[in-house]
């Protein structure tokens, strides 16, 4: 596969728009000083440099007075939303709720102490690796890519420029990826009407042929094996390395995102009975949240036919150490979701049901081996059962997939043959 980068503008009539001048090389930067175009060049260093360093002091008494609080303006460098992200805005509604008319009281020792820490946990680089040169490029910010390609480009300037990224794969066939793609697109929207707070993220995906496609990128994500090969550390210490310390609010956001979303991905390996599920199929993206990619094997298919991966899901001791171990209210609020995500879905199987035997009639895809596929899929939502013995069902599971000896002997398999960690 070859991930690429394509610089497009964006037009209303692709007939009669002409073809905009472009820039003279010599003349771009000048160009954009003189134009004063939208900038998104602050970076997580510079951002941080804007904001004043606050002394140490022994209480709260010494760093605020009265008058203080009361003549407080926070300054913020003016970003141009129309190429940067957004800045979250805060209002007394976001603090208090309409139902309640208690006032909310927050120390000032307190907003001093999450803005250093904020400030002093920045998302790390990967260094350069021959053996793998895209960790590099994936590990980019995506703004921070879109800004740097944008200076160099001599359509830069216009306000239709926008930049794509996609991935070319030839020799695979993708329709199996894309019946992965209409189902979690299926699941997500099942979740959101039903409420449940879980986050899946469902890829496009563009047939071409029987053995080539594109597909869509996941911006600001890298494999958990690039994650543990760069930074040679747990799962949970780069959690802790990236997002703060256990109490702070970047990662307590980060554990509640990874807790959402891997209880979302185990419910969808478990419905598809997905499988090659080890570390390269499983990224990690800047907010913390897991995304599996790779749905070449699903269903009936597994690697070689051989259908050694047993367990419901992969679930690792790493996953359950960033939850906060067994036990932990996040692990509860983990299984939490799955049994009410699968009562959602259960509720609405007819329409997951009828995307795969859609794509069933006539297929010769190996994932429709057999004349059980159907038939097994209806069984795994368990329509027979009450909700109580649901919850029974989703304990084994979790419990299964965690002492699961063939996850481990797949990673085992996996890092010894092709070196994935």
């Amino acid at each position: 596969p070859y991930l690429i980068y394509v610089e497009v503008l964006e037009c209303e009539n692709f007939d009669t728009t002409n073809v905009p001048a472009r820039i003279p090389e010599n003349r771009i930067r000048s160009t954009r000083s003189v134009e004063n175009l939208p900038e998104c060049g602050i970076t997580y260093e510079q951002r941080a440099s804007s904001f004043t360093t606050v002394p140490n002091y022994d209480n709260d008494d010494e760093a605020w007075s009265v008058d203080d609080i009361g003549e407080l303006q926070v300054e913020l460098p003016e970003l141009h939303t129309s190429s940067c992200d957004n800045i979250s805005q805060f209002s007394v509604d976001s603090i208090t709720s309409q139902e309640s008319k208690e006032p909310v009281f927050i120390a000032a020792g307190d907003i001093r102490r999450r803005l250093s820490e904020q400030l002093a946990h920045t998302p790390t680089s990967f260094k350069r690796d021959p053996e793998d040169p895209s960790a590099v490029a994936l590990k980019e910010p995506w703004q921070e890519k879109v800004r740097r390609i944008r200076e160099g480009s001599p359509y830069g300037h216009l306000p239709n420029w926008r930049l794509l990224s996609m991935i070319v794969k030839c020799g695979d066939d993708l329709r199996q990826e894309l019946l992965a793609f209409q189902v979690l697109k299926q699941l997500q929207a099942i979740w959101e009407q039903e409420r449940v707070p879980l986050w899946i993220k469902p890829y496009k995906i563009l047939v071409i042929s029987a053995d080539s496609g594109m597909i869509e990128p996941v911006v600001n994500a890298v494999s958990i094996h690039q994650v543990k090969k760069q930074s040679q550390l747990s799962l949970l210490d780069f959690f802790l390395q990236e997002h703060g310390q256990f109490t702070s609010e970047g990662f307590l956001t980060a554990q509640r995102n990874f807790v959402q979303s891997c209880a979302g991905y185990c419910l969808v390996c478990y419905l598809l009975q997905v499988k090659d599920r080890h570390n390269g199929n499983i990224l990690l993206d800047a907010h913390g949240h897991i995304i599996h990619i790779d749905f070449g094997f699903i269903l009936s298919s597994s690697p070689r036919n051989l259908g050694f991966e047993t367990s419901a899901f992969k679930l690792t001791a790493e996953f359950v150490d960033v939850m906060g171990g067994i036990g932990g209210d996040m692990f509860n609020y983990f299984k939490m979701l799955m049994l009410q995500g699968l009562i959602a879905a259960r509720k609405h199987m007819d329409k997951v049901v009828q995307i795969v035997e859609i794509m069933q009639q006539g297929s010769q895809l190996p994932c429709f081996h057999g004349s059980s596929t159907i038939r097994n899929l209806k069984e795994r939502f368990h329509m027979n059962m009450t909700e109580e013995q649901l919850q029974v069902l989703i304990e084994q599971l979790v419990d299964g997939s965690m002492r699961s000896l063939t996850t481990k002997l797949y990673d085992g398999f996996q890092y010894l043959t092709n070196g994935i960690m």
